[in-house]
């Protein structure tokens, strides 16, 4: 019989077959009129049937767990006594059988973690100091190792590009399919394909600590978690099954009717139930991911399906987050000069504003002086360690006792109205510089913001460090029902708080970095970020392609996922229900009614399996859903 577990336990489905098998010999030799020999035969398959499910039953008991396997064995083992070996056969040939489609369904809802891990790298090409190159798995490499990729090669790891030009597609991580151009300083992602030419990375990082492998990783740890009406139904099930067995119970004693009461503990093990909430979460998970989009868990699934106000931050969210310096004014006739140095102090920064400075001193071909360390000061600024150097916004020069000129005013009032960020530079107590860099709102942000209205998202807020002038400027023309402007990160926090403690549900959309508390806080924490490791460990929500297409997608896929786990319950209580009341009324036997009982298993993963192929829901308007198409591209 040991032998029989084990091979049920490496082969559940041709076991399942077995039983069937023998089921259909037993009623053969009885339409041979071979009574004693099918009789036989069907207490065979009851048997074997019956020993697997007993042995997970008291196996379930050791860890003090009263589980759906003891309803079944206590049902079987009655059936056996009482001379029905056929109910036993046909009752745990269908339990048996429904827990292969439940093993096979669950591994179908998984794919798109295989397809993630199959896409990646397993090897790279390293250069040593003497420049030979030669292969090392992606588990040795270590960060500062220099890796060459070549046309057709896939990068193997994280890194900045210290040699060469290529264009990569990144499609994997951006959802972008057009090929991207990198050169010298720009960062790569592994996973991305090399369409042409040859680039050498230095790495940052490697296999399970990479963006590619933290996706991976997300979307495992997110199929494996459970919503809270998953935990829900488990402890709703701890209780079910000894209660159905007293009832049980009670009707043998009462009735003194041995087969109803087995077949009252048959039919009352809510396996559609236990099924259906996880089917539907792991279902769920695995098409947002498909769809670029990484649910971490499924607590987090149903907390943005509740959501009814969304936040966003507006650089890098709202709008591309790629600046450019567009106004400059200079107050002590050093322009050049000053824009040197201030695209110096900046040259470390990844910060939007400080590349579009950085962009605009490459493009004038100026001279970087050296610069000195400069401390971060929250939400305003750089700040030397002498305080001689400045470099950020009014407040910063005003907490510092900068005086402001009126030429000083009139040059930020100027970049002001054209809706532009404001940086300003100052040396030694003196305001030198100020520049203007703007932003563009994202192509699909109007289209995104109205689909997220019609979805039944009630309120829209922009939140901005940015001066209001700007706030607005990027505001108008947008569905957006407020906007907070010169905010700091805490203030951030404060505003989602505020909504919270009003009865709303939060969702805060942002870049992962300055947005931090906000994203701790809120219900639901969206990284928008591109598949940034920074997005990847703050949100609970990463949107790797980073669209308002997705952001959309990602609420109606969490409304769908929790609305199709509702309907499971419905269909599995209710099922159960009508069969113990058919009981009751006579018009259900036990086999029929496991027939039934099975039946409804199938159909709650067969709803389940609905949201592997999801459709992005109902249309808005031709024009919005024409928008919304141009910026999503499915990754598989």
């Amino acid at each position: 019989m040991m032998r029989w577990q084990q091979y049920l336990n490496q082969h559940p489905g041709q076991a399942s077959l077995v039983l069937a098998g023998l089921i259909l010999v037993s009623w053969l030799v009885g339409w041979l009129r071979l009574p004693a020999v099918a009789l036989g035969v069907m207490y065979l398959a009851g048997v074997l049937g019956t020993i697997p499910i007993a042995l997970r039953a008291w196996s379930a008991l050791r860890m003090r767990t009263v589980s759906i396997e003891l309803l079944v064995t206590i049902a079987c083992v009655g059936a056996l006594a009482i001379g029905e070996p056929n109910e036993a056969a046909i009752v745990t040939f269908l339990f048996l059988f429904g827990n292969v489609l439940e093993a096979r369904t669950l591994a179908k809802t998984r794919s798109a973690v295989r397809a993630l891990t199959d896409m990646a790298p397993q090897q790279a090409a390293v250069v040593d100091a003497a420049g030979h190159v030669a292969a090392m798995d992606i588990d040795d490499i270590e960060p500062g190792m220099h890796v060459r990729v070549r046309p057709g090669d896939q990068v193997p790891v994280d890194g900045t590009v210290v040699e060469g030009t290529a264009r990569l597609v990144e499609a994997v991580i951006t959802g972008e399919a057009a090929p991207v151009a990198k050169t010298t300083g720009d960062q790569v992602y592994a996973g991305a394909t090399v369409d042409s030419g040859a680039l050498t990375i230095n790495t940052t990082a490697a296999g399970e600590d990479s963006t590619f492998g933290q996706i991976v990783a997300l979307v495992e740890d997110a199929q494996d978690a459970q919503a809270p009406v998953a935990r829900f139904i488990d402890r709703f099930a701890r209780y079910y099954t000894p209660a159905v067995m007293v009832i049980a119970l009670l009707v043998g004693l009462v009735t003194l009717d041995v087969r109803l009461a087995i077949t009252m503990l048959v039919l009352g093990c809510p396996g559609a139930l236990v099924i259906g909430a996880p089917v539907a979460n792991v279902a769920g998970i695995g098409r947002a991911a498909s769809q670029g989009i990484l649910f971490k868990g499924g607590a987090t699934t149903d907390a943005l399906a509740g959501v009814d106000t969304i936040m966003l931050d507006k650089t890098g969210t709202i709008t591309t987050g790629k600046m450019t310096l567009s106004h400059l004014h200079d107050f002590v006739g050093h322009a050049d000069a000053d824009l040197a140095l201030l695209a110096a102090i900046e040259a470390d920064s990844q910060h939007p504003l400080a590349q579009a400075i950085m962009r605009a001193a490459r493009e004038q071909h100026l001279p970087l002086p050296s610069a000195p360390a400069m401390t971060t000061v929250k939400g305003r600024g750089l700040v030397s360690a002498d305080g001689r150097y400045l470099v950020g916004n009014l407040r910063l020069m005003q907490s510092h006792q900068v005086p402001i000129t009126g030429d000083a005013q009139a040059g930020m009032n100027d970049i002001q109205r054209h809706g532009d960020s404001v940086v300003l530079l100052a040396v030694a107590g003196q305001l030198r510089l100020a520049v203007g860099i703007n932003d563009v709102v994202r192509p699909d942000a109007a289209a995104g913001l109205t689909a997220l209205k019609q979805r039944g998202i009630q309120h829209v807020v922009m939140l901005t460090g940015d001066n209001h002038a700007s706030a607005q400027h990027i505001a108008a023309g947008l569905p957006i029902d407020s906007v907070q402007a010169e905010l700091l990160p805490a203030d951030k926090l404060t505003v989602v708080r505020q909504a919270q403690a009003a009865g709303h549900k939060v969702a805060f959309v942002g870049d992962g970095i300055n947005d931090a508390p906000a994203l701790a806080t809120a219900d639901v924490g969206i990284g928008m970020g591109g598949g940034t490791a920074v997005a990847l460990d703050t949100a609970d929500v990463v949107l790797v392609r980073p669209t308002f297409a997705t952001l959309t997608q990602a609420v109606h896929l969490a409304r769908a996922t929790r609305s199709v786990t509702r309907q499971n319950i419905v269909i599995a209580v209710g099922t159960v229900a009508l069969l113990l009341l058919g009981l009751v009324l006579g018009v259900v036997q036990m086999a029929s009614g496991m027939l039934v009982h099975e039946a409804s298993i199938l159909v709650v993963i067969a709803n389940a399996l609905r949201l592997l192929h999801h459709q992005r829901g109902p249309k808005t308007t031709q024009l919005d859903q024409h928008q919304v198409n141009v910026a999503v591209t499915k990754v598989n």
